[in-house]
């Protein structure tokens, strides 16, 4: 076995087709590729994949084997980092903190206040990714603490709960439904949706459950690739979308941010790092995460996020 099959095998399982992972991840053609993966079966002994009608699916085997192959690569990639480390005798050291898009106009100020008090020759280095990428970087190593959803298949990645965020609506400033104080959701079930699950898995999952409760069926139209994607395309088509209450922070002018009706979901935000992270500033800045929440709420008193930032369970208002 080799570590292209390896790469292969997790490109088709990620894009959930031969021919996607051939074309946009590996540059090859499907045909190599289709190969290559039978010869990793062959050597398993094991099927990993199946056909369906809609691509390709994990087997119970290959979603076994998918965790312990990201595993494997990226410690590959880990040892790579630390063999090229020793030939940088004297470099300053780095920490390096991940944030979602948009948040780290909140939690950025405060988070680099502690980080400085803690270790003040420390070179700070900022990230601000999708929440599945960051979740990618924490396993990788080459993130040390980050501030994102609980993502799954995230493998040595530990999560610590910080905050829960009502979803609001992001609607185009001219629609209908933006004249409203608040927004009901029997009349989303009306307009297009626009799906942000590429870059927000957890949030689809969120929503679907939002829409499982109040009984309405989302009518969608596109998926975007980024959040900032998906204002993009509410701008553009007339659609509307569902979002943590953070993204009014990277509002376009062309959108406007209105509350849901009724029962509002929530989405959790959580701090999280690997486990097999040995930093001591790591280890210092976790002991200071309570902190760090009762900070943020202090210096967001008395607008819409006060109350959204508790920890618990308590209800956000509306």
């Amino acid at each position: 076995m080799e570590l292209r099959h390896l790469r292969y095998f997790i490109a088709v399982a990620e894009e959930g087709s031969l021919t996607n992972a051939a074309e946009r991840r590996l540059h090859t053609t499907q045909p190599s590729l289709s190969r290559q993966i039978r010869d990793l079966e062959l050597e398993i002994g094991v099927k990993l994949l199946e056909r369906k009608t809609r691509g390709i699916a994990l087997t119970a085997a290959g979603r076994v084997f998918l965790d312990h192959a990201r595993l494997a690569l990226m410690q590959i990639e880990v040892a790579c980092d630390a063999a090229r480390g020793t030939e940088q005798p004297g470099k300053k050291p780095n920490f390096v903190i991940g944030f979602l898009l948009g948040q780290e106009a909140i939690w950025l100020s405060e988070s680099l206040r502690i980080l400085r008090e803690e270790a003040p020759d420390v070179e700070i280095t900022l990230m601000t990714k999708s929440s599945p990428e960051l979740a990618v970087g924490l396993m990788q190593g080459k993130i040390d603490v980050a501030l994102l959803r609980r993502e799954v298949h995230t493998v040595g990645v530990a999560f610590r709960f910080l905050s829960k965020e009502p979803l609001i609506a992001i609607l185009p400033a001219r629609h209908r439904l933006a004249r409203h104080r608040t927004v009901p959701p029997q009349d989303l079930a009306r307009e297009s949706f626009i799906s942000t699950a590429r870059a927000a898995p957890v949030l689809r999952s969120v929503i679907d459950d939002y829409a499982a409760k109040t009984g309405i069926t989302l009518k969608q139209k596109y998926d975007a690739e980024t959040l900032s994607g998906g204002m993009s395309l509410v701008a553009s088509t007339g659609g509307f979308t569902l979002l943590p209450l953070y993204a009014r922070n990277a509002l376009i002018p062309s959108v406007v941010a209105r509350p849901l009706r009724g029962e509002v979901p929530t989405i959790g935000l959580m701090m999280g790092y690997n486990k097999s992270n040995t930093s001591p500033l790591l280890k210092r800045f976790l002991l200071r995460a309570d902190e760090l929440v009762n900070q943020v709420n202090c210096v967001f008193q008395g607008e819409a996020y006060s109350g959204t930032l508790k920890r618990g369970d308590r209800k956000p208002p509306v």
